[in-house]
């Protein structure tokens, strides 16, 4: 698959839905997607139109406001598992696996900004540091006010990558959402042995409390 503007990655539905399953049962799945507007699940073989995960990840939010942070992490850590398993070939994770984690970090987050179309459509990622990423006008908040960060399965996608290839012990945070400031980009921030999570208790939109 190649980048198509105003498109994603099919697993942010294809891995949330099982996530959204394990809670409530495959039916009250397949329901949420119906509500969300998505007529048919992706086959994994293209890009996905971008508005049909925020619909689905906004659908959530309403609908299991105190579960929709721990689906979305789950989603996100199954996203990243697929693409170690199936998007990074068997050498070059033995080679990250082997560096030292700071030169494994730094070839990691270029590997990212590479293929940020998979995770951000049409938003503009940028790795600011191996370290410090942001996704400006990101299409999975571009409509959303909240009162906490959202991007809960981006974190997620980001911490399993560098847990898994860089160091065990990396957490990634949201530190800034574009969803709860009103503009500007989405913020995360990727530390080692820090107490952090990627996953807030609640997550409700303002607009779904409105």
């Amino acid at each position: 698959m190649s980048g198509e503007a105003g498109h994603i990655g099919p697993n942010a539905i294809l891995q949330l839905l099982p996530a959204i399953g394990e809670k409530r049962g495959a039916e009250a799945a397949g329901g949420m997607l119906e509500r969300a507007g998505i007529a048919t699940v992706p086959d994994g073989t293209a890009m996905i139109p971008e508005s049909d995960p925020a619909r689905l990840f906004r659908q959530l939010r309403f609908e299991m406001p105190d579960e929709a942070g721990v689906i979305l992490a789950e989603a996100g850590r199954r996203t990243a598992d697929y693409v170690i398993a199936h998007r990074i070939p068997s050498p070059a994770r033995r080679v990250l696996e082997w560096l030292p984690a700071g030169l494994a970090a730094r070839a990691l987050s270029g590997s990212i900004y590479r293929h940020a179309w998979t995770f951000a459509g049409s938003g503009r990622f940028r790795a600011i540091t191996p370290w410090l990423f942001e996704i400006a006008d990101n299409p999975m908040t571009r409509s959303e006010a909240a009162t906490a960060p959202l991007c809960v399965w981006h974190a997620a996608v980001f911490e399993r990558l560098y847990r898994r290839l860089v160091a065990a012990d990396v957490t990634c945070t949201e530190v800034r959402c574009a969803a709860v400031t009103g503009e500007g980009s989405c913020r995360f921030v990727l530390l080692r042995g820090a107490n952090q999570t990627a996953t807030p208790r609640r997550m409700t939109s303002a607009r779904a409390e409105a």
